[in-house]
């Protein structure tokens, strides 16, 4: 028997009778609807942020939107929205686990269910889900799915971002999956326990509203698709969408030989002490057409609210086989069918309550997406993605402005913005989210506006990507100043460990920090960015060097979690430098005029340009940049003194 005969033909050799047999319409009514429910779900999404009142929904674009079958399909997900990829990937599962654990059976038209128990739905307890269903005929055809982050879900900290929960009875209300909505009627009981233990319910109470309306418009447009193309079309090309990802992930994983790959990351530290550092293993098993990911020996969970769970390790590897095997098309439930993940009981990514609390998982599924990728980076060669700047580098200011009332600025004012990794393709961007996080740069204006503080400064840093013949993304350094008393939390854990690790010959990263500076008596204090600057500034994390306050690798590592919250008098200015993102090949085979273009536009000095990548740059980038001229003759030479 041939290869051919042995194995069932792929959905391109079905012929249009086998086609239509299988998935209840012809292929190109199966594309169109597939597009159709990308549709949708971005049209969910743009409901909610041209409606929302948080700016972590209006400005940072936390949440998702899905779409998922019915049950007797299994719940498949055939589209998710360019939002919060860690949110998408969790809906798989978590729609299932909210809805079989409601029943299904007690559903009826114009029901919202809602949910935010990370055990069963992954991610924080600030990322409430909404599912509603789908009916024809008087039974379930489809949910439609938003997963969305509030601004605050109660629990001690304002706003719940904090590394030092301890428990899940400090983290916030948890929410089993129950009734908000039922038959387009308010459940009162349900609005009454989430806003008798909130806080700024005046914004979390009409997103809520604007986050009904967007499942409305999603069950609208999805209704119009079942009556123009029937129920067993658009079932056939929720099924069809599924099948062509795993399709395409068992053929790429088809041609990667077999073997085995290992990597670990570490985490520095959790929200006890300094004491403790938590690692994540990874070993991958291909064999054939099927991948196993197998966590064991990772370290315990930890003891505060840094941990994540098995639904966020899911998400993960999900991400980190379609970033490197299927890069085309939407993230969706098939791409799973082929892969295996094996994972211990409460360690830090598969945490258990009530001590084994989540908040911080973002955390850890970047941890263990860096892990992932330095062990296939050993399997693809040219193919493999350097490691970005490991940490979300969120920041969440909170106080009481001069008439009473209480105010936050979540993920605003810290790193969140800051660079990826290189790979074969090109350099690595400088301003953008983590890998996982799919999000939007909030607008300045928009940020003082709505809280006290001035942002001074965001800019990149020389000298602080990966060198490689593609640059990694640089460090970007972010200084606000505070014009009354706040609170800080910070959410730093990657700094002992270079997250920004280089593949192919390129380099790794730098390492960054979190400083304050003490106010000023000019109108607006300014620190410089020179290194000179720092020794004025008290250093709140990273590895910094005791004499200089910069950034070193034989520095002295400043535990960012001595308290839940760092305080600073009015006019003080917050300082965040990111991790510089890793290069991607031999950097002395960059070509000259792109490090003289790096020059000018200030991604690397003249002194690194000759250091890194053997390059002389002759000229003054700062008053001249145009005028910058490359010194072929003593670039020849020192590239040759370079490599040998």
């Amino acid at each position: 028997m041939t290869a051919m005969q042995e194995r069932a033909p792929s959905i391109r050799e079905l012929s249009e009778p086998e086609f239509a047999a299988r998935y209840g319409c012809d292929r190109f009514t199966a594309t169109v609807l597939g597009h159709r429910f990308d549709y949708v779900v971005e049209h969910m999404s743009v409901r909610l942020l041209t409606g929302a009142f948080s700016p972590v929904l209006r400005d940072f674009y936390d949440l998702a939107a899905t779409l998922s079958g019915p049950p007797g399909l299994g719940y498949p997900v055939p589209a998710a929205s360019n939002g919060i990829v860690l949110m998408a990937g969790t809906t798989i599962d978590a729609v299932r686990n909210t809805v079989a654990e409601f029943g299904p059976e007690r559903l009826v038209p114009g029901d919202v269910l809602i949910a935010n128990d990370p055990y069963r739905t992954g991610n924080h307890n600030n990322d409430l889900l909404f599912v509603r269903p789908v009916f024809h005929d008087g039974e379930i055809a489809a949910f439609v799915n938003l997963n969305a982050h509030q601004l605050d879900m109660g629990g001690t900290v304002p706003g719940g971002f904090s590394c030092t929960k301890r428990s899940v009875y400090d983290n916030g209300l948890v929410i089993a999956p129950q009734l908000i909505v039922h038959a387009d009627e308010p459940v009162e009981a349900a609005w009454n326990l989430i806003f008798d233990n909130v806080r700024m319910g005046e914004v979390i109470q009409p997103d809520i509203h604007t986050l009904c309306s967007g499942l409305e418009l999603g069950e609208r447009l999805l209704r119009e698709s079942i009556g123009r193309y029937g129920l067993a079309a658009v079932h056939g090309a929720i099924r069809y969408a599924c099948d062509v990802a795993a399709e395409r992930m068992s053929a790429a994983l088809a041609e990667l030989p077999d073997g085995d790959w290992s990597g670990h990351e570490v985490i520095d530290c959790d929200g006890v002490d300094d004491t403790e550092q938590y690692e994540i293993h990874v070993l991958l098993r291909k064999r054939g057409r099927r991948v196993e990911v197998d966590l064991s020996g990772t370290s315990r969970q930890a003891r505060s609210s840094i941990n994540a769970t098995a639904l966020d390790v899911k998400t993960t590897v999900g991400i980190a086989l379609k970033y490197l095997f299927d890069p085309r098309g939407r993230f969706c439930s098939g791409s799973y069918r082929d892969v295996d993940i094996v994972i211990p009981d409460q360690t830090i990514v598969s945490a258990l309550p009530p001590d084994g609390v989540v908040f911080m998982y973002f955390e850890q599924n970047q941890a263990l997406l860096s892990a992932l990728l330095r062990a296939l980076s050993r399997a693809v060669g040219e193919a493999a993605i350097a490691g970005d700047r490991g940490s979300t580098d969120l920041h969440t200011a909170f106080g009481v402005d001069a008439d009473g009332r209480a105010w936050v600025s979540a993920m605003q004012c810290g790193g969140e913005i800051g660079p990826l990794g290189a790979n074969r393709f090109g350099d690595a961007d400088t301003q953008c989210m983590t890998y996982q996080a799919n999000g939007v740069a909030p607008e300045i204006e928009a940020i003082e506006a709505a809280s006290p503080v001035v942002v001074l400064r965001h800019e990149p840093v020389p000298d602080t990507a990966g060198a490689g013949y593609h640059r990694g993304g640089a460090a970007m350094l972010r200084d606000s100043v505070w014009l009354t008393a706040a609170a800080h939390t910070i959410n730093q854990m990657r700094y002992k460990r270079v997250p920004g690790f280089g593949v192919c010959g390129g380099r790794d990263g730098s390492t960054g920090g979190v400083w304050t500076f003490p106010p000023a008596r000019a109108p607006l204090p300014r620190p410089g960015t020179g290194a000179a600057s720092y020794r004025d500034a008290t250093p709140l994390a990273g590895v910094i060097d005791d004499a200089t306050h910069l950034p070193s690798p034989g520095g002295r590592y400043h535990y960012p979690f001595a308290q839940a919250a760092h305080p600073t008098a009015p006019m003080a200015v917050l300082r965040y430098l990111t991790n510089g993102g890793g290069g991607w090949g031999d950097p002395f085979r960059r070509e000259p005029e792109r490090v003289r273009v790096d020059v000018r536009d200030g991604y690397v000095s003249i002194a690194g340009a000759a250091r890194d990548y053997g390059v002389v740059v002759i000229g003054d980038p700062e008053r001249d940049p145009e005028g910058l001229v490359v010194d072929e003759e003593a670039t020849a030479r020192r590239r040759a003194g370079g490599r040998a």
